[in-house]
Parts: C-alpha cells; sequence; structure tokens
C-alpha cells in the first residue's frame, strides 16, 4: 500500500504527550533608541507643509533616526542586551536569536547572527523574520514553538528597524512616518507574562505598501493601508479572543502596532476602549515598525508608565504590515515580577 492511502488512528499517547508541553512566557524585556530626534519642524519645511499638518493627519509629532554610522544590528544588540540583563540570563544559555526586522545592514549576513554574536550568544541558532510590521508577533510564534516543543529553553527575539534610511524625505506620504528603534524580549518555559493564542494571516497584495530593489524606498497606498490595516487588526483580535475564550472587557491593555495615531484611534473606537486601555507612543517615536509592539511593551513596564498588568491581567497585542500580513497574540500575566 503507497504511503498516502495509510489511514493513521489517533495515537492512545497523544493526550499525555500534550499534556507535557510546556506554555513560553515572557521573562525581560528591552529597547533601544537612537539618541537624535526629529521633530516635525524639519520634515514639514522640507514637504512644503506646516508642522501642525503633520501631527494632525498622523498623530506623530517627533521620531528616533539614526545616524550615518549607526546600524541596525546596532539597537538589536543594545536592546537585547537589556532584555537579557533583565532577565537575568547570561547570553551563552541562550538557544535562538531570532531578529523581527525588514532593515538588516546587509542582505547578507542576516542580522541576527551579527547580534548573537555580539551578544555572546555563540551556541544559539539565529535568523531573521522578515514580516515587516508584523514580524515580532511571527517571532513570537516561532520562538514560542521552538520552547514549548521541548528544542529550546531560552529565546532572544527582537524587533528593530531602521526604516528613516528607506524613507522618501521628499514623499509627503511617507516622510513623517517613520522612526527607528528596538525592543526586545527573552522568551523562556512559564514566565510572569505567559504566552496565549496567536492569530496570523497573510495575502498577495505586494504594490500597495512595499520596498523594491530598485527604488529602495518605501511606497504606499495610503488609504487602503489605513482601511485594511484597522479591518484586519479588528478581524484577528475577535479571532483570537473567541480561541481564548476572552471578551474585550476581560482585556487590560491593547498594543497595536503603533503605525500612526489615526489607525490605533480606529482600533480603539472599534471595541468602544476608554483611551487608556490602548497604548500610545507614536507621537515621540513615529512608526518602528517590526519594534512598535516590543518597544511599547517595554515602554509600558517602565516605572514612568506602569500600565501592563504584572499583577494579573491580560494583553492584547496586534499588527499589520507589508505583504498583507496581520495578527494578534495574547499575553497573561500572572502576578510574578518581570
Amino acid at each position: 500500500m503507497h504511503p498516502s492511502e495509510l489511514t493513521l488512528a489517533p495515537s492512545p499517547v497523544a493526550p499525555r504527550i500534550r499534556s507535557r508541553l510546556r506554555t513560553a512566557g515572557i521573562i525581560g524585556f528591552g529597547r533601544a533608541l537612537p539618541a537624535n530626534v526629529v521633530d516635525n519642524d524639519a520634515i514639514a519645511e522640507r514637504i512644503g507643509v506646516d508642522p501642525a499638518w503633520i501631527t494632525k493627519r498622523t498623530g506623530i509629532s517627533a521620531r528616533r533616526r539614526s545616524l550615518p554610522g549607526e546600524g541596525l544590528s546596532d539597537l538589536a544588540i543594545e536592546a537585547g542586551s537589556r532584555a537579557l540583563a533583565a532577565a537575568r540570563v547570561n547570553p551563552s544559555y541562550v538557544d535562538a536569536v531570532l531578529v523581527a526586522t525588514s532593515s538588516s545592514d546587509d542582505i547578507v549576513p542576516q542580522a541576527a547572527p551579527i547580534v548573537a554574536g555580539a551578544l555572546g550568544a555563540d551556541r544559539a541558532m539565529a535568523w531573521d523574520v522578515g514580516l515587516a510590521c508584523t514580524g515580532f508577533l511571527a517571532g513570537l510564534q516561532q520562538g514560542a514553538a521552538l520552547i514549548e516543543s521541548g528544542r529550546a529553553n531560552t529565546v532572544l527575539l527582537i524587533g528593530a528597524d531602521i526604516l528613516g534610511r528607506y524613507t522618501d524625505h521628499d514623499d509627503r506620504q511617507t516622510a513623517a512616518l517613520f522612526g527607528d528603534g528596538a525592543g526586545a524580549a527573552v522568551l523562556a518555559p512559564g514566565g510572569p507574562a505567559s504566552l496565549g493564542p496567536v492569530v496570523l494571516g497573510a495575502n498577495a497584495q505586494r504594490d500597495v505598501l512595499y520596498i523594491d530593489r530598485t527604488d529602495n524606498v518605501v511606497r504606499m497606498e495610503g488609504r487602503l493601508v489605513y482601511q485594511e490595516a484597522v479591518d484586519h487588526m479588528e478581524r484577528s483580535c475577535r479571532q483570537l479572543l473567541a480561541l481564548a475564550q476572552l471578551g474585550i472587557e476581560d482585556v487590560d491593555l491593547v498594543i497595536a502596532h503603533q503605525a500612526n495615531g489615526r489607525i490605533i484611534n480606529a482600533v480603539r473606537e472599534r471595541f468602544g476602549l476608554e483611551p487608556e486601555r490602548v497604548a500610545d507612543y507614536v507621537a515621540d517615536l513615529g512608526n518602528t515598525s517590526a519594534a512598535s509592539i516590543p518597544l511599547a511593551l517595554a515602554l509600558a513596564l517602565a516605572e514612568d508608565d506602569g500600565r501592563l498588568p504584572t499583577d494579573g491581567g491580560h494583553v492584547l497585542l496586534t499588527a499589520f504590515g507589508a505583504g498583507f500580513s496581520w495578527g494578534a497574540a495574547l499575553l497573561t500575566f500572572g502576578g510574578a515580577n518581570l
């Protein structure tokens, strides 16, 4: 009989195998931002608008931009080092380093091996996760799968982008949007912030939001991206909440991809949430692509914010990016210290 004709009965040991699966969680966060701040005045003068027009249209007042000589790997290394220190993990014990990015310093090598080597994670497998603004959520899924399958005990996941180097500074649609930065999380079995369901999706839409190798700058159909982003983030959040058997009233904080203020507010309004239940750091950071969710997590944990429900509660993450790609993930805090 050909193998394709075989019908396999469920294994009697499958329930026991499933019961031994570990739950991945986050045990430390880190962040890094360039020191260089670019406010709206400089951008507005170049594209011929009033600075207030940029703020009203995007919700962005300033963004960090890397200077010549400052690379993507530099930010990723700094954020990763801080996350490992917060988690009290020696880099030599890291099993995998994943860098979610669309702006690595070179085509080859990818950023992750450079970052792993610089951190001293010399026994770690390392690769980049290239899913634009949804990359950090995809990295959460990959990192958790490694841990929950027993193939890794400690995973360093970094979201980092420097899209300032891929910005057309004369394009009114995109000149003011993008900032540079990096955020990181250390994943391990258990942990104060356990990872629940993750929902990911994609659809072929190449010519709406892209960077091609000839032009080498971000091109975007803004109105279509706005509508698609809000629709897909709402849909993926509702799908995830159904999987988790939760209602939006059970969620303490929503962290949506920090694309611009209008998108964040639209997602908030779709769910009828109060502003304090939705993270919004876009005014000072701009759209940092794959870095935006881990940066927001790290900022929400900081003493000057304190909005993460570390004493127990749920945080809903959602993103939308080029591809199109989109997704949502659930973090549940159990009350232990991060």
